[in-house]
């Protein structure tokens, strides 16, 4: 692979759309600012508050592991969001450095309404007992060898113009760390690897994300020639004059709307591991959720009574519950089976941890020396139940699988949050990641994909689809990538408008695409071979 970028678009040429940041970038720039030093503010006083609760604080490793993990949302705001930009900056929609900063902007909203739930999927991927552990040596070195895997291979392709994908990188890195934490146990052990299941849909959601860019990209265009019949629609610029009024309203709001997308889909990976950290190395603070409603533990034994109840019921004659009840348990959550024994070891597991918490009136008072392993329980308690109401492993009727889903909600709702700061803190990592080192990967899309000049229409349509289909992830809690979807989108406009594909930047970009998972994959088993040793 070489540089894509060329040195005309890097060069003096002071008519190319990448250069030039129009007057209106002035005042903007320095409104992002206050922002930024605002939510930096905010970030260092929120996180003292927490870590003022905790019992100790070892604040080298906190830092340094927090510092890779923003490190890691700031690569990937300059490397997928450049995408979200190409369009409007080569239809001179908008000037080359307000665009960037707009799209910057959007991505820190997107971040701080984002819902958790790709956070979480994307964390489904990790081996249970590594979270379950994730303040131990081999939990340290799962969050450090996949963000710095992941950040390796970002920058590699980031350097050489491709436009790669970040969430592609990250899963990778995530299986290379669950092989490698399998390889690395003792013969005959039940550690778990990969959840193939949960690998295959988020694996799904990208290999089909770029494919579904391409084809409704290029269906959205055909359609809109039908239908919209105005040239100047489908006409490349002519020198320096921005599009129509209508034109430019279009592009305007489609790079807005995939820029919010962008922020509330990626920015939740880094949330995830932000939070895998804190809670590893900070659990009196961070294992457990202490900002729920007051009644919160009350309404959470009260569902696990009735869940104690519910299976019951499904209990065989004459099996008893194991004298290790939550070994049982581990084991059938590694194995992703469900044996006459799970249902009775489920139900005194339940028990046993209702019970251990039964005297605190809320979570604030549970003791110090208590939370991490009522945490651990608890999460356990949510993947268990997982293999019945996700997996249905054990049928159930719809009234008792009801009590079992809404004590799953309440065993979620005590395990994984995201505070306010955390969202923060990613979003400016991703805002000021967007303005750093977007020119390459811009230069990519918006001139090395197809023959001819990317017209208004082409990239409206494009960044529709982009936009709508991000939502749509984000909705389903699926990780997809801003870069395959939009490059494809913008590959499947030049391929309906007969304006014909630079094949040797469409080979390029699905070499990328193939290898990156290996190539992630073998970086994280790497290095957390290493980092065993060190951890």
């Amino acid at each position: 692979m070489v540089d894509l970028v060329s040195n005309n678009a890097e060069g003096g040429n002071a008519d190319h759309p990448i250069h030039g940041a129009g007057s209106s970038a002035k005042w903007f720039l320095p409104l992002f600012g206050i922002v930024v030093l605002a939510g930096l503010v905010y970030v260092a006083y929120a996180l003292g508050s927490d870590l003022a609760e905790a019992a100790a604080v070892p604040w080298i490793l906190l830092g340094l592991a927090l510092l890779i993990a923003l490190g890691f949302e700031f690569v990937n705001g300059f490397h997928d969001t450049a995408n979200a930009v190409a369009t409007v900056i080569y239809t001179r929609s908008l000037p080359a450095e307000f665009a960037v900063i707009w799209s910057g902007f959007f991505n820190f909203l997107g971040v701080l309404t984002s819902s958790g739930a790709v956070a979480f999927g994307i964390l489904a991927l990790l081996p249970v007992e590594l979270i379950l552990q994730v303040g131990s040596g081999s939990g340290l070195a799962m969050v450090f060898a996949l963000l710095t895997a992941a950040i390796i291979w970002n920058l590699g392709t980031w350097y050489l113009g491709l436009p790669a994908s970040s969430s592609h990188t990250l899963v990778g890195s995530i299986i290379g760390v669950g092989l490698a934490n399998q390889f690395l146990a003792p013969a005959g052990s039940a550690t778990s690897g990969v959840d193939w299941s949960q690998a295959s849909s988020v694996g799904m959601s990208l290999l089909l994300s770029p494919i579904i860019g391409f084809a409704a990209a290029a269906i959205l265009l055909l359609v809109a020639k039908v239908l919209i019949r105005n040239k100047e629609l489908y006409e490349a610029p002519k020198g320096n004059t921005p599009p129509p009024l209508w034109i430019r309203g279009l592009l305007i709001f489609t790079c807005t709307g995939v820029s919010f997308a962008h922020g509330s889909n990626d920015g939740q990976k880094g949330m995830g591991l932000i939070m895998l950290i804190l809670i590893g190395l900070v659990p009196t603070a961070f294992a457990l959720n202490k900002t729920p409603d007051v009644n919160y533990l009350e309404a959470y034994k009260a569902a696990s009574t009735q869940v104690e109840t519910v299976l019951g019921k499904y209990v065989k004659p004459g099996v008893a519950a194991p004298a290790d009840p939550k070994a049982t348990v581990s084991s059938a959550v590694k194995t992703k089976t469900w044996t006459d024994a799970t249902t009775p070891a489920l139900q005194a597991y339940i028990h046993a941890t209702s019970a251990e918490i039964a005297a605190y009136p809320s979570v604030e008072k549970l003791p110090n020396g208590l939370v991490g392993n009522v945490r651990n329980d608890i999460y356990l308690i949510g993947e268990s139940l997982k293999l019945i109401d996700k997996q249905k492993l054990l049928p159930m009727s719809a009234e008792d699988l009801k009590a079992v889903t809404n004590y799953h909600a309440a065993v979620d709702h005590a395990t994984k949050f995201i505070p306010l700061w955390v969202k923060v803190a990613v979003a400016l990592a991703l805002g000021l990641g967007t303005m750093v080192g977007w020119k390459r990967i811009v230069v990519t899309v918006g001139e090395k994909i197809g023959k001819t000049h990317l017209t208004y229409g082409q990239g409206a349509a494009a960044e529709v689809v982009a936009m709508l289909t991000i939502g749509a992830a984000d909705h389903l809690g699926l990780p997809v990538s801003t870069t395959h979807v939009l490059s494809s989108g913008v590959a499947g406009t030049m391929a309906a408008n007969g304006s014909g594909l630079q094949w040797s930047t469409v080979r390029n970009m699905l070499m990328a695409w193939i290898l990156t998972l290996p190539a992630s994959i073998t970086l994280a088993f790497v290095l957390f071979i290493v980092l065993r040793q060190v951890f």
